[in-house]
């Protein structure tokens, strides 16, 4: 326990994400778990339940998010023997979208609902309002580029570019991909996406940088309207995280919440 107290308190003076897992009902009550994106201390019990709580207070972590969780014995899911209280100490990641399209407003809500603290940005000022993006934490009338030199971005953070717009999109894709942002995606057909990034090269984007897009945007499920593009780029955002590629879990082995990697060392 004391062990324990130490590292939490060494992530709070460091502003580093850390969660703690504590047993409210059922065996062991009162035992205590605290959980980074890359390691953890404690158990509750058994490895079986340590590995169940760990994963779940990860995900909650990842949206700056607090819950109760309910498990098995041997943290298996759909049963309510044991109740763990999981807090979060992180702020939520951030969501930049850039362009107060239809799609934006889909893609706005989704992102909400993921977690994410949303900032729509565009310049035109008839378009980027609060009435239209009522979602949003945040309307920015502005360039894009401008804005986002001054914005908070870091590994956590998303930025989904919609413009569509040369004159928009290629210098905020160029200003994206100086900083640490975990997710950029551009919407684009392949034609646009080809033309945006021979712009880009012409102004010194590296092929390495240029990899960081993700264009067209959204993972490919077919998706046409607003709603359902939004979902697609949610998709693609949650397996960029997870080290998932997408595709169908029936046509899967291995473990399902496990990492690709990890799903295919069981398999062989």
């Amino acid at each position: 326990m004391a062990d324990l107290l130490t590292r939490w308190h060494k992530a709070l003076a460091e502003q580093s994400l850390v969660a703690t897992a504590t047993v409210i009902e059922g065996p062991p009550l009162g035992s205590k778990l605290l959980v980074t994106p890359d390691d953890h201390t404690g158990t509750a019990g058994n490895s079986d339940l340590d590995k169940a709580i760990v994963e779940a207070a990860r995900g909650l972590l990842e949206g700056g998010r607090t819950n109760t969780i309910h498990l098995g014995p041997r943290g298996q899911r759909r049963m309510e023997d044991v109740s763990v209280f999981i807090q979060s100490f992180a702020p939520p990641p951030k969501m930049y979208v850039f362009g107060a399209i239809d799609f934006a407003g889909a893609v706005a809500r989704i992102g909400k609902f993921m977690g994410y603290r949303v900032t729509v940005c565009d310049a035109r000022p008839v378009f980027a309002t609060k009435e239209r993006f009522p979602t949003a934490d945040e309307v920015v009338v502005g360039w894009p580029d401008e804005f986002l030199k001054t914005a908070e971005v870091d590994q956590r953070s998303v930025i989904c570019v919609l413009t569509h717009d040369p004159k928009f999109d290629v210098p905020v894709l160029k200003e994206a991909l100086n900083t640490e942002a975990g997710y950029i995606g551009a919407m684009g057909s392949r034609r646009t996406h080809d033309n945006r990034t021979a712009r880009l090269k012409e102004e010194g984007v590296s092929e390495e940088q240029l990899a960081r897009i993700a264009s067209p945007i959204g993972l490919d499920i077919g998706s046409r309207t607003p709603e359902e593009t939004a979902i697609a780029i949610a998709a693609e955002i949650t397996a960029l995280h997870t080290g998932h590629t997408g595709g169908r879990l029936a046509d899967r082995s291995g473990p399902i919440h496990a990492r690709k990697s990890e799903a295919s060392k069981s398999t062989r």
